[in-house]
């Protein structure tokens, strides 16, 4: 089958003969992939039609992909002063943003709108500057105001800095938030007639309860703009307006409603979109409607076609979006080079006592799902109350474990950290999340005293229990209708109302009298307040309910005859004679039936209902017996039960790991804290702990994180911690202007929900200007759970990659790839592991041999702990959870199985993952994004060119491509080889009555790790895709096209290929309906080349059999368009 490799030149000079046989690799119908390869991801970047202005301090860099495709003609002349071109106060780059966004503020859409730009360069390139000029350009035009939207109102500084810097410190910046309601050029708000109104995102939605006449500051802002406003508005970081087309399982977001409201009232002003992450997906661009993407004029009618047909279109179709802005003169991104910055993904190992611990944490959430299934059948919970009190319950789920998760790699943050201070380097530590909101609540639950750092983990599962445990108050139910529930008071209760029964109502018109001697509006307020506590305490039975939607409506007591709350006598009469009825009626109100099925009672809780005794009155006999008919109690033992159990875990429950982090690397005098909270536990030099507020004695709140931020720029801390909050905006690189120069090393303690959020992390560290590039270093647990988080990271900076630099690899150089599960074959995967371990189908994966007992079993049992099966009693089968076979949900809940069972699980379902995608490239199915044709050795010719113009250029390009392998290179490759299985093998298997030749040679690897090798053929040229050895020798080639009758080109020296280049998207329709129906492809491939005159093309993949009908198409479009 394969010839053994030769020892020597002179013997592998000869023709390479039939010897030992054993099959060789011949070529597959998917050679295709091995055809093509990726190249770089970025190429430096350069102004490439605008010829003004000095080079950019720091090396940019744009993704071959972009930068294959070039930007309209610069018609616009700039009116900048000579003096910010010749002194670099802007660079080339930045310059020729500005051009660029004017020159499309010129133009107008279809609707009559004037259009947008999207200034889309990554973090630390200079956005600011560039932001700042183009409000200056337009301002020495005439347009004297201008509106600036951003995150932060701390950025109002740099922008002020930004000003100052291009020369323009002359325009005033107002803060939108320092105006009050009203006319912003009235005599109120200091007559601001001209200038810059800086304003954040939630300025903008925020609104007055006054009677002002612009009562919202988007009335007042549109009414100082005015309606003919033709100035710019600048959206900064406008990746806070996502969000705005609803999904399934989401509503628009009030931001990005208001957003497009604002650009819809003013449909002649100069909008600018600036985000590194403004496009994370295309369903996030909704708001970005000056674009003209969709529309009028456009393919796309509403915005739901565009995404309909991005989605159908896959990756390839999104990529498409970038390039295409960037053809129209629409859209500029740009970054920093990430030439010396390192990327790298540690797992944190568990100690045997944090593992015990996470375990019994796991078997607690066991039994609290099973307390609050019992609970909720017990008081016979209607399908509302069951929505959101499990929504509510695997959300504290998630939290909990997340936090365990965190607590796991304290330890590991503070070696990294000193042992990085010594080396002369500096920390930075980003989280998304402070625990803030679980740590107060303790706080108060404790009266603010306090004898250690607050566990996070804690107060989030006591919150669930407390709050949302689906039991009844029997207090607050007893004292709304008018006794007291405890035991000791309830002879005297009656006592109280039987002397209030005899006494005149003098007291009741005295306290009426008191009321009304006080200010209207207050008695209108305490009226309020009393009825919106009964009415709260009756409706909230047993969920305390953040909204309306989540509280269940009882019947209201309606007081009759009262005044300003107070039940006259009358009704305190028949409240007191029918107390036990009352109860009743409460408990047994809609939602809450007593009765309970017989196989239910069999497994609760049940109390003795003759437990009355004769020795009490016969009021407090008629009050427990109507207690104890009800499943209120028993529900109520569950949650007391449930509260006792967690007393025992909540002790070694790890503390907040922000308090804790800090404490660690040296209490807050050594470090820089950037977030958002107010306050933080700090230990004292004598042991004791206490609460203490962020805010300095001569530093307020509001400016304290940029005191913090000058700290550690100076280099009098050095290490800073910056949570979400603080992120967007600061600037903590090693500034050749700041004294503090060390290297950073960028630990993410806290993997971002989001590229979002991950991007904007990325760029406090790596900016313009810097000594040296960081260290990038993530950090995730060895729970196989945890890989949720960093799913989800892993498919926001891919579609990211795609989006925002026109290439979806653009990303993946950061080591995320294999953490990526979030996709069609991730779902696909956990389909096939569903059905094999409920017994539905054979495994496609060999199960771990080495397991002690029975795998799939205890997966099964495990996956009905945390709810993602349903044990049916009566039968020996189970049922899925809704959404099972959703990647989120699947990766979050497996945080709930012990840690042993979680990572085998992760490991079989990894292993299926592998083995899908795997069938999936065999089948030549592998959506694999931008591809390069061949290598170095490749040549391609140009042989014809088919011309459109439909609504821009168009062209289909015929392109003849050469490459292969000589046989003098073969040998020299192969002189310079020393692996034992490297040399040249012939297959026994014919192909066309010919055997096929190859080289192979090892490749470098682990040396832990199976070689990898490299297969050279004399057709293709060298393969990129590496192959272990035993794979090679058990390949045959099968050609099914062959087979059939049908010609194929694969495996042949010299192929043809068909690209459409050009506008792409805006002759998608065309695309769609030749190949996504005609040649029934289910995938766009787009691809990159380069021919033999240097000419760079970029496009659409178009096969053989659909050229002719995709050439009508586009020609009958083009005289169609003429016509017009």
């Amino acid at each position: 089958n394969l010839i053994s490799p030769r020892s020597s030149a002179s013997q592998r000079s000869n023709t390479p003969q039939t010897g030992e046989q054993v099959t060789t690799a011949a070529e597959s119908d998917s050679d295709d992939e091995e055809e093509q390869h990726q190249t770089e991801t970025y190429s430096q970047y350069a102004p490439s039609k605008f010829k003004f202005g000095k080079r950019h301090p720091d090396p940019v860099v744009e993704t071959s992909s972009l930068s294959s495709v070039l930007p309209p003609d610069v018609t616009y002349n700039l009116l900048l002063p000579e003096s910010v071109i010749t002194k670099g106060l802007l660079s080339s780059l930045q310059l020729e943003a500005v051009a660029y966004a004017c020159q499309k503020h010129n133009t107008w859409l279809a609707d009559g709108r004037r259009a947008g730009f999207l200034i889309g360069d990554g973090a630390g390139v200079g956005k600011g500057r560039t932001l700042a000029a183009i409000i200056y350009e337009n301002y020495l035009q005439g347009k004297k105001r201008a509106l600036w939207l951003s995150v932060s109102n701390d950025l109002k500084y740099d922008s002020e800095r930004d000003f100052r810097d291009i020369g323009a410190e002359r325009i005033p910046i107002y803060s939108l938030n320092k105006f009050k309601y009203g006319k912003i050029s009235s005599k109120q708000n200091g007559c601001v007639r001209k200038g810059v109104i800086f304003a954040t995102y939630s300025s903008l939605i925020s609104e007055s309860q006054g009677k002002a006449k612009y009562c919202t500051r988007l009335s007042q802002i549109v009414r100082w703009l005015g309606d003919d406003f033709e100035g710019v508005i600048i959206f900064d970081e406008c990746h806070k307006a996502k969000n705005l087309y609803p999904s399934a399982s989401s509503k628009p977001t009030k931001t990005g409603k208001t957003v497009l409201d604002l650009q819809n009232k003013l449909p002649k002003a100069r909008i600018v979109y600036a985000s590194a992450t403004g496009a994370s997906e295309p369903r996030n661009m909704a708001y970005m409607n000056r674009l003209g993407i969709w529309g009028k004029g456009t393919p796309f009618k509403e915005f739901g076609n565009f995404i309909h047909s991005v989605d159908k279109g896959g990756v390839s179709a999104m990529e498409l979006v970038a390039m295409d802005m960037k053809l129209s003169g629409m859209y500029m991104a740009r970054q920093l080079s990430f030439s010396g910055v390192t990327f790298n993904i540690q797992e944190v190992p568990l100690t045997p006592e944090f593992k015990q611990m996470y375990n019994k944490s796991v078997k607690l959430w066991i039994k609290a799902r099973q307390s609050f299934t019992q609970a909720a059948a017990l008081m016979d919970a209607n399908n509302k109350i069951s929505k959101s009190m499990w929504g509510r319950f695997w959300s504290a789920h998630q939290r909990f474990f997340k936090y365990l998760c965190i607590a796991a790699k304290v330890k590991t943050v503070v070696d990294i950290a000193k042992a990085a201070i010594e080396d002369g380097k500096c920390i930075i530590i980003g989280l998304q999340s402070t625990g803030e909101a679980q740590t107060m609540e303790q706080l108060g639950e404790a009266h603010g005293e306090i004898n250690d750092f607050i566990s996070t983990a804690k107060g989030v599962f006591a919150s669930l229990v407390e709050k949302h445990f689906p039991a009844p108050n029997m207090e607050r139910i007893a004292k709304l209708i008018g006794f007291d529930y405890s035991q000791n008071n309830l002879v005297d209760n009656n006592r109280k109302r039987k002397r209030e029964e005899d006494m005149s109502g003098s007291d009741i018109g005295n306290k009426n009298g008191d009321n009304e001697e006080s200010d209207s509006d207050d008695s209108k307020m305490i009226q309020s307040d009393i009825d919106s506590e009964s009415e709260e305490d009756i409706s909230k039975l047993f969920d305390s309910g953040d909204s309306d939607d989540n509280i269940q409506t009882a019947p209201k007591l309606e007081p009759e005859n009262t005044t300003y709350g107070y039940k006259s006598k009358a009704t305190k009469k028949k409240m007191r004679q029918g107390t036990s009825l009352a109860l009743d009626n409460i408990l047994n109100a809609p939602g809450i039936d007593s009765s309970v099925p017989s196989w239910q009672r069999e497994s609760f809780p049940t109390l003795n209902r003759d437990s009355s005794t004769t020795n009490t009155r016969s009021l407090t006999s008629n009050i427990n017996s109507s207690i104890s008919t009800t499943p209120a109690v028993a529900a109520n033992e569950l949650k007391k039960q449930l509260l006792h159990d967690f007393e025992a875990l909540a002790l070694e429950l790890p503390p907040n790991t922000l308090d804790e982090l800090i404490d660690e690397l040296g209490g807050p005098n050594h470090v820089a804290e950037m977030t958002g909270r107010k306050g933080r536990v700090v230990c004292k030099a004598d042991g004791t702990v206490s609460y203490q507020a962020r805010c300095e004695s001569d530093v307020p709140l509001e400016v304290l994180n940029l005191t913090e931020k000058k700290r550690f720029m100076d280099g009098n801390k050095l290490i800073a911690v910056i949570s979400e909050a603080a992120s967007s905006g600061v600037s903590l690189h090693a500034d050749r202007r700041a004294a503090n120069q060390r290297r950073r090393v960028h630990i993410t303690l806290e993997l971002p929900w989001s590229a979002d959020r991950a991007i904007q992390q990325f760029g406090r560290s790596h900016r313009s200007n810097q000594v040296s590039a960081p260290d990038y270093l993530f950090l995730i647990s060895e729970l196989a759970g945890e890989q949720r988080f960093a799913s989800i990271i892993a498919r926001r900076l891919e579609s990211l990659g795609a989006l925002t630099h026109g290439d979806r690899r653009a990303t993946e150089t950061r080591d995320f790839s294999k953490y990526n599960f979030d996709n069609l074959y991730g779902r696909t995967a956990l389909e096939i592991v569903f059905n094999s371990i409920t017994g539905q189908r054979q495994s496609i994966v060999p199960i771990p041999t080495d397991y002690a007992g029975d795998f799939f079993d205890d997966i099964s049992e495990a996956m009905v702990g945390v709810g993602l099966l349903q044990k049916q009693n009566r039968w020996p089968y189970y049922t899925y959870e809704k959404d099972y076979n959703n990647i989120p949900k699947f990766l979050n809940r497996i945080l709930g199985i012990p840690v042993e069972l979680q990572n085998r699980l992760f490991a079989y379902f990894s292993d299926v993952l592998s083995k899908v995608i795997q069938d999936s490239k065999k089948a030549g199915k592998w959506e694999s994004g931008i591809l390069d044709f061949g290598s170095d050795d490749v040549v391609v010719d140009k042989l014809q060119s088919l011309e459109f113009n439909v609504s821009s250029h168009h062209s289909i390009t015929s392109l003849k491509i050469t490459r292969g392998l000589s046989w003098e290179k073969a040998l020299e490759m192969a002189d310079a080889t020393k692996g034992s299985h490297d040399g040249f093998y012939v297959s026994v298997q014919a192909r066309n009555y010919k055997r096929v030749a190859i080289f192979i040679m090892q490749v470098m690897t682990n040396s832990n790790e199976e070689p990898m090798y490299q297969i050279c053929r004399p057709n293709t040229g060298m393969q990129k895709k590496l192959e272990h050895f035993s794979n090679i020798s058990k390949k045959k080639g099968n050609c099914k096209k062959v087979a059939v009758g049908l010609p194929c080109e694969i495996g042949l020296r010299c192929r043809t290929y068909h690209v459409l280049s050009g506008s792409v998207f805006s002759v998608w329709n065309c695309v769609e309906s030749v190949l996504l129906n005609q040649s029934r492809h289910d995938k766009v491939q787009i691809v990159r080349l380069t021919t033999n005159e240097d000419e760079k093309i970029v496009g659409v993949l178009i096969p053989n059999q659909c050229v002719s009908a995709l050439h009508q198409l586009l020609n009958r479009v083009h005289i169609q368009t003429e016509d017009k």
